[in-house]
């Protein structure tokens, strides 16, 4: 059966909150009373949905505190609030806590704040895109998450806190700029994203790079690849440029060993793009390679946070700009 996803991971929670580990939510048990031969009772425990003796787990309990014969094993009657322990040496002597794993602690928390998540941001935002094209969710949502994950165990301790509260207003910072279009999510089309997302495939630091692209995507989404074919300094080094085929990305070549001159060149369908490097000597390395993700300009931006605005001129009223 399928199940909702968790937006962020224990290592993503600590990140964002090093204190996470301060926060165990085991507690002391005290008060044991032998009530038969190696079977100790504490009364008034509240709630052991897991009991651990010296940090030990000591797994799950049994069905009834008349089961208990064998060490280390224990029962909690919930009507009498009673915490049964079965050994052969008092656990007076030792550390009895209840509580529950950390691991599964931290399971619990974060799922709830992913639904908590789910509940705020605006019902128009896909889910599944909430992830970027390798997989991972966008770090605003792992961060938004962790801070509220880390509100939620906070406040279980001290619901006053002003460290609760001050990651609570950041969550709902987060919260509200993705929901009026201020924070842009990987798969979101944005104003300049017919000019292209230049990314790094395979790079040598310092070497020749595209630094700039200018122009308009004239063209549906696409995934170009960027090659250096030849190696050398601006004026010898030369690039290769490949678009999406019928049935593959990055597989018709368009562009064949251009020389890069270091001045905008192109690039495809009313793109140019520039090259450069660290300094004047910086050469182009082969093979180094890039992709460049783009939409079309005609396409809807989404979430856009750009607004009509009326102007006037001498006197006479213009129609307010808007998206048509």
């Amino acid at each position: 059966m399928a199940t909702a996803p968790t937006y962020c991971t224990h290592r993503q929670l600590k990140d964002v909150f090093p204190q996470l580990d301060s926060f165990d939510n085991k507690r002391a048990l005290y008060g044991w009373k032998e009530v038969t031969t190696n079977k100790y009772a504490a009364h008034n425990s509240g709630l052991t949905t897991q009991l651990f003796a010296d940090g030990e787990d000591l797994g799950s309990a049994q069905s009834a505190h008349t089961d208990l014969n064998v060490e280390g094993e224990w029962f909690y009657n919930s009507a009498e609030d009673i915490t049964y322990y079965y050994s052969a040496s008092t656990p007076s002597d030792k550390l009895m806590e209840a509580g529950e794993e950390f691991s599964a602690l931290i399971t619990r928390i974060t799922a709830n704040a992913s639904r908590f998540l789910d509940a705020k941001l605006d019902p128009n935002l896909p889910r599944e895109q909430l992830k970027d094209k390798e997989g991972n969710y966008d770090y605003i949502i792992v961060r938004t998450t962790a801070l509220l994950a880390a509100t939620f165990l906070i406040r279980s301790h001290d619901p006053t806190s002003e460290v609760a509260t001050a990651m609570m207003e950041d969550a709902m910072g987060n919260i509200d700029a993705l929901n009026k279009g201020g924070a842009a999510l990987s798969w979101q089309t944005t104003g300049d994203s017919s000019k292209g997302v230049v990314r790094d495939v395979t790079y040598t630091s310092g070497s020749i790079r595209p630094v700039d692209t200018r122009g308009r995507w004239s063209g549906s989404w696409d995934l170009l690849r960027v090659k250096v074919t030849t190696a050398g300094a601006l004026g010898t080094a030369k690039y290769s440029v490949w678009n999406k085929s019928g049935d593959k990305l990055k597989d018709n070549q368009i562009v064949t060993d251009e020389i890069i001159t270091g001045d905008f060149q192109v690039l495809a369908s009313g793109l140019q793009v520039r090259f450069g490097g660290s300094a004047d000597d910086s050469v182009a390395t082969i093979n180094n390679e890039w992709e460049v993700e783009v939409a079309g300009w005609q396409e809807e931006v989404d979430n856009s946070s750009i607004n009509s605005v009326k102007m006037t001129r001498g006197g006479y009223r213009t129609r307010g700009f808007g998206k048509y």
